[in-house]
């Protein structure tokens, strides 16, 4: 026999309450048809309880809880950019024939608020296609091989499921970590395997680029003083610098 549940229990503990409450209103007062007026009236008013507990201030615990939880995501991406991403993207920008096309809407100096529906234009109508003769994969592998473990604790944060597309980023940082890893020899590879290791690393470059715009677009409406970091450190800008001049 199963043994009862403590919401059974409760609910039990309540509901005996309450007969208690009405037992001992009639016999100390002795007012059956108000009792059980008030009953009904309590009854009726009982659904109005539930629309407000269920409804409303369930979804305003639930907005507050989801707020929190942004704000841990957005701190842990931040320090994403800081240890690994803008040194990815400096690093696989170069070898991109085509990074010009970024233009103007990824220059964020001077602009206290960025214009994101042109930026994301601008990565949606990218190819993000990386020059792989170009790539000096002896450098990226030991730079992903030192923030390995890095990832790894990245991944095994549960913030992360929060966040879909930036969890699917960091497998295919991890991806490109583990392939590069399994090269014995990163500079003499052959043709096809250049090949495919500047397409995991084009995957890496699309999906970083997207995460890091949507972060600035977050520190530019959050966070002016990181948001001033960020500009000083932009990865797409090849005239930056981080002394405040």
């Amino acid at each position: 026999m199963n043994a009862i549940s403590w919401q059974a229990r409760l609910g039990m503990l309540l509901v005996s309450c309450s007969i208690i409450v009405y037992l001992t209103k009639i016999t100390l007062i002795d007012n059956i048809p108000g009792t059980i007026e008030y009953i009904f009236n309590s009854f009726g008013f009982l659904f109005i309880n539930v629309l407000l507990v269920t409804l409303v201030i369930n979804e305003l615990l639930s907005r507050r809880a989801r707020n929190a939880r942004l704000e841990k995501l957005n701190m842990v991406i931040g320090i994403f950019f800081t240890e690994v991403g803008n040194e990815m993207l400096k690093r696989i920008i170069p070898n991109d024939p085509e990074s010009d096309a970024f233009g103007p809407d990824f220059i964020l100096q001077g602009k206290k608020f960025l214009d994101v529906k042109a930026m994301q234009k601008v990565v949606s109508g990218h190819r993000f296609h990386v020059n792989h003769e170009r790539i000096i994969f002896l450098e990226l592998r030991e730079f992903l091989q030192e923030k390995r473990n890095f990832l790894l604790r990245l991944m095994e944060n549960p913030v992360m499921l929060e966040h879909q597309s930036f969890t699917s980023m960091l497998q295919s940082a991890f991806h490109l970590t583990a392939e590069l890893g399994l090269r014995e020899d990163p500079v003499n590879l052959t043709l096809s395997d250049k090949t495919h290791l500047a397409g995991d690393i084009s995957r890496v470059y699309c999906a970083l680029t997207y995460e890091w715009v949507c972060y600035m677009d977050y520190l530019s409406r959050n966070y002016p003083y990181l948001y001033s970091l960020a500009v000083r450190t932009n990865p797409f800008d090849p005239g930056v610098q981080v002394e405040v001049v």
